[in-house]
């Protein structure tokens, strides 16, 4: 099973403090276990969210909002995907990860789909162009 690792957002982070050099130290090495037990499949840090925007969606209409948005608490600072067997390794794992800020944080753990959960709506022709896309994906990555 394929997992995102959320880390929240803290007024800290959206405010672009940067994290220590000890902090990115620690969070290397973790990556580096992450890579040797084969689970890590992509991750990065997000600029406060002052640098993006949001477009809201009412039908055909769109509507563009910039950064920074108000609710730190639902905002995100960075992500891992995990390829993991179960969501209590990916648990297991989380526990084992530097606080990914000064003083308190959070980390959230989602599931992320597979092509198998979305049944009878994932025609053949659908599962077709998900894998070629996806192998498309795989030529053109770094």
């Amino acid at each position: 099973m394929r997992v995102m690792v959320i880390i929240k957002a803290t007024p800290d982070s959206e405010a672009g403090q940067m994290p220590s050099e000890q902090l990115l130290t620690e969070m290397g090495r973790f990556n580096e276990e992450l890579v040797q037990a084969g689970l890590l499949l992509a991750g990065d840090g997000l600029h406060p969210s002052s640098r993006g925007a949001r477009v809201r969606f009412s039908g055909r209409e769109r509507q563009v909002i910039d950064g920074p948005f108000a609710e730190t608490k639902e905002l995100i600072a960075g992500y891992w995907i995990w390829k993991v067997e179960s969501l209590q390794q990916a648990v297991e794992w989380v526990k084992r990860c530097p606080n990914p800020m000064e003083g308190e944080s959070e980390i959230e753990i989602r599931p992320l789909f597979e092509m198998e959960d979305f049944g009878a709506a994932m025609s053949a022709e659908l599962i077709e162009q998900d894998e070629r896309l996806r192998a498309k994906i795989e030529q053109i990555r770094p």
